[in-house]
Order: structure tokens, then sequence, then C-alpha cells
């Protein structure tokens, strides 16, 4: 919104700062950092009146989780709410990229609030079907996907970039559509599905939203392109802004979802800010190496995909419990010691994906 005080600007004076990303994100990233601070606590005393009884626990989980009873959930809403006042605020909003995200962002937002919402009125963890969740997360992601492919430049339009690979394309025609969906409702339920201790997903989340940004500046600006041999997609740069704000976001839901919690990101959380980091990847063309940058939630969707089969087919697990952090828990590792060997993890693993960009 900002963006427009660029008008009034000679090239010369302090309204030329707004015309560069870099400036703009860092401010975004203050905005919501700040923003978090200051409605952080009213916003937990409010969920904490409306909600009573707070997010319901399984009994069939790990023991130390009863000790979380009474904790309100629906804390995503602090992040989303940072999130879009300050993208808002900040970011260009003639560009689309930034609307895509943005438009899949809040719409699995929405999904999310309603399942929080569902399971702390019946007090019960079942919350809206996994199949109408599934069923609206897909057409969400076939309008994000249908119109990331309409706004890539027509060379990059419906194809496939592959990491590590220099200048290779594999043209999916239609198929990227789909393949899209399945990109950004994985990473939206793989990110629900990590969100089980008190701030295990959002530092990974936090971690993945500053590798895409990065990725998202340097393939938006040509001259970086060149050098590095990675497909231009001009406009993208933008989202930079989005993921500074994110970060800034999660750093202040982060201050009280610290171990203790005093409250929980939720559904609505966890599954809106899932659906940015797939959604990012698609606009970016970075769709593979997302997989490498959220490693961590691959991992945590595929230990439950593996436990289900497996069960299914034999009777026994393959994991104490799944999702695999608490397979942990039920090994005796302290929730703090999973939570921080976690977050290392992620960071190693954003490297990697960092270094896919000079690898060609």
């Amino acid at each position: 919104m900002l963006y427009w005080l660029t008008e009034f600007s000679d090239g010369g004076d302090i309204f030329n700062l707004f015309r560069y990303i870099t400036f703009r994100a860092g401010m975004a990233f203050f905005t919501a950092l700040v923003f978090g601070f200051i409605f952080g606590k009213p916003l937990i005393n409010l969920l904490r009146r409306r909600q009573g009884k707070g997010q319901p626990i399984r009994d069939d989980g790990p023991q130390s989780h009863l000790s979380k009873v009474g904790t309100p959930t629906m804390g995503g809403l602090l992040i989303l709410s940072a999130l879009l006042f300050s993208t808002l605020l900040w970011a260009r909003l003639d560009n689309p990229y930034v609307w895509i995200v943005l438009g899949v962002t809040f719409s699995f937002g929405l999904i999310g609030f309603a399942d929080d919402y569902a399971k702390v009125s019946k007090q019960n963890t079942k919350g809206v079907s996994s199949r109408i969740r599934f069923l609206l997360g897909l057409l969400i992601a076939l309008v994000a996907a249908a119109a990331a492919g309409h706004f890539h430049p027509a060379d990059l339009s419906y194809n496939l970039a592959l990491p590590v690979f220099k200048n290779t394309l594999i043209h999916m025609g239609w198929f990227f559509i789909p393949f899209g969906m399945v990109v950004i409702v994985g990473s939206a339920n793989a990110v629900n599905l990590t969100d089980g201790l008190d701030g295990l997903a959002i530092m990974p989340v936090m971690i993945a939203a500053g590798t895409l940004g990065v990725i998202a500046y340097i393939v938006g600006n040509y001259n970086y392109t060149e050098y590095l041999g990675v497909h231009f997609v001009p406009g993208t740069g933008e989202l930079l802004i989005f993921t500074a704000a994110l970060f800034g976001g999660g750093l202040g839901f982060l201050w009280y979802n610290a171990p203790p919690a005093a409250v929980f990101m939720g559904d609505t959380g966890s599954l809106a800010l899932g659906g940015a980091l797939g959604a990012i990847a698609v606009c970016t063309k970075h769709e593979i190496v997302l997989a490498i940058v959220g490693g961590l939630f691959v991992v945590e969707a595929l230990s439950v995909i593996i436990q289900v089969l497996y069960f299914k087919k034999t009777g026994r697990r393959v994991f104490l419990m799944a999702p695999i952090h608490h397979h942990f828990e039920k090994k005796g590792w302290a929730e703090p010691q999973i939570v921080i060997r976690f977050w290392i993890i992620s960071l190693i693993l954003a490297l990697i994906g960092l270094a896919t960009l000079k690898l060609r």
C-alpha cells in the first residue's frame, strides 16, 4: 500500500526508499513483529475467556500432554493478522503473486479456523470432517495453481523446473495444475501434522519461509538469475515482503508459544502457513526445492502415511506413535530436546535448499 508514495519521489528523497523490495521487506518484518508483541497478550486472554477449557487433548497421546489441558488454541490468528496487516501495508498490491499467496493463506486459514472452532465447541479432537477439509483445500489449490500458471512467463508456464539441472524444464501441460494442487495441499497438511509440540512447527515454518523468500527475491531479479542460471520469474520478488512479514509475525507468536505454550497455533495457523509455503513454491517454480527446504514436514507426513498403511496391512506399528515427533516422546526424549533438534534439522535442510541455486 505504501508503495504508492514513490509517486512523490524524484529519485533522491526518502520516498525513493519505498521502491526497494529489501527496504519494504525489512519494514514488513518489524511491523509484523511489533504487531505480534502488542496484540499477542490481549488475543490470548480473549481466546482463554471464549474457549474455557481450551483445545481438547488426545487421551491416547503422551501423558505429558495432559498438563496442557486448558491451553487456548487458534493462536494462528495472531500470525495471520500480523501477516495480513504488514503485507497489505508494505507490498505492491498490483502484484498477482502476492494475491495468489494471500488468497491461499487465508482460505486455508478459514478451513483451519472452522476445524478449531468445531473442536473447541464440541470439546473433542475430531473437528471438521477430514474429507471436507481435503476437498476444500483441493478447490483452493486448483484456483491458485491455475492462476500461477496463467501469470508465469510463457516459456515457464505449465512447466516443471528441476533444481541443479541448468535450464531444464519438463513440460507438464495441464498436468501442472494437479501437480501444483498436490504441492499446496500436501504442504498445508504436512505442516498441520508437524504442529504437535510447543514451538515445533512455527520455527521450521519461519526457516522455510525465509529460505523461500530469498529464492523468490532471486528468481524475481534478472541479474541474479543470469548469474546463477536459474529461471527468471518477474514479479516474484515481492513475495520476499510476504515471507518477511511471516517471519516477524512468527517470532511474535513464538514469544507466547515457546514451552510451556500460552497458546497453540491450531489448524488456523498450521494449515494457513503450510498452504502459504506451497503457494510460494508454485509461484517461484521451486516446488521440488520445497521438498528439501521443508524436508522435516515431509518426514512428519510420511511417518503418518507409513504408520497407517503398515498397520492396515499387518496390524502392527512401525513407530511407537505417529507423527514421528510423538515416537521420540514415547522413547523418552524431552519435549524441548525434540523441538530444538528438529529446528536444527530444518536449518540444515534450508541451507541445502539454498545451495541448489548455485549447484548448476
